[in-house]
């Protein structure tokens, strides 16, 4: 297994307020998490470093002590989200200036080749098998809702003026409730997790052609540049995992 990552200011923005956590430590333990940060000058960069730094540290630290089932281990990413959710919300309350801010969040946690996910916002997990991608996660936008319930389609969704808007966010609330998944790793599956800066510029069919028709060491930059190519409006983060 194999792993690319790449993060990037973007055309637009003043700061790059993605960030991301890459480990595969001795015990088998592979984890890697992203977070796409919101809320005024400074304050997403500060959220998604404090949802990096927090999850990465309480899993790192608890692993070795749950008994390895599946139960436990999506317990253990709910537990650390949680703890995450507080670090963030809890700072935001004691500095005015940081009132409001938030992170989307993926933890993706591979261990003897099962995949346990805890998701929150519109960052996105796919996954490619035999040339097809799927979206492992889904977001929890506006449109996105506005999508389940019949109101437009995906393609409507994808011009929305709305698009940005998160119904689900890390640290806005006191309380979390992210979406724990499990799945299994196959033999030569891709993965992608990635900040709305990649999907909101290019779309899934172009994401999949590159990731066919480039090396999985250019995968990461060609993604990254694409969507500069498109407009580069967001930071754009991304993190290819190649099984194959």
């Amino acid at each position: 297994m194999r792993v690319f990552t790449k993060t990037d200011i973007g055309k637009v923005r003043s700061m790059n307020q993605d960030s991301f956590f890459v480990s595969e430590n001795e015990n088998g333990l592979k984890l890697y998490i992203l977070a796409d940060g919101m809320g005024g000058y400074k304050g997403g960069e500060i959220a998604s470093k404090v949802a990096t730094t927090a999850v990465s540290k309480f899993i790192t630290e608890k692993f070795d002590e749950i008994d390895k089932s599946k139960d436990s281990i999506l317990d253990l990413l709910e537990d650390a989200i949680t703890f995450a959710n507080s670090a963030i919300y809890e700072e935001s309350e004691q500095d005015e200036e940081l009132q409001d801010m938030g992170t989307t969040l993926e933890v993706l946690l591979i261990y003897k080749n099962k995949i346990y996910i805890g998701h929150i916002g519109d960052s996105r997990i796919y996954r490619i098998r035999k040339n097809n991608m799927k979206k492992i996660t889904t977001d929890h936008s506006y449109v996105e809702k506005l999508i389940q319930d019949g109101d437009i389609t995906r393609e409507e969704a994808y011009n929305h003026p709305k698009k940005n808007l998160l119904m689900k966010a890390l640290g806005t609330d006191k309380e979390v409730d992210p979406d724990l998944i499990y799945t299994v790793l196959s033999k030569n599956d891709m993965l992608i997790i990635c900040s709305d800066g990649l999907t909101n510029m290019i779309t899934e069919a172009e994401i999949l052609n590159i990731v066919k028709e480039s090396s999985p060491e250019d995968v990461v930059n060609v993604l990254v540049e694409e969507a500069n190519e498109s407009g580069g409006l967001d930071n754009i983060t991304v993190i290819f995992i190649d099984n194959r």
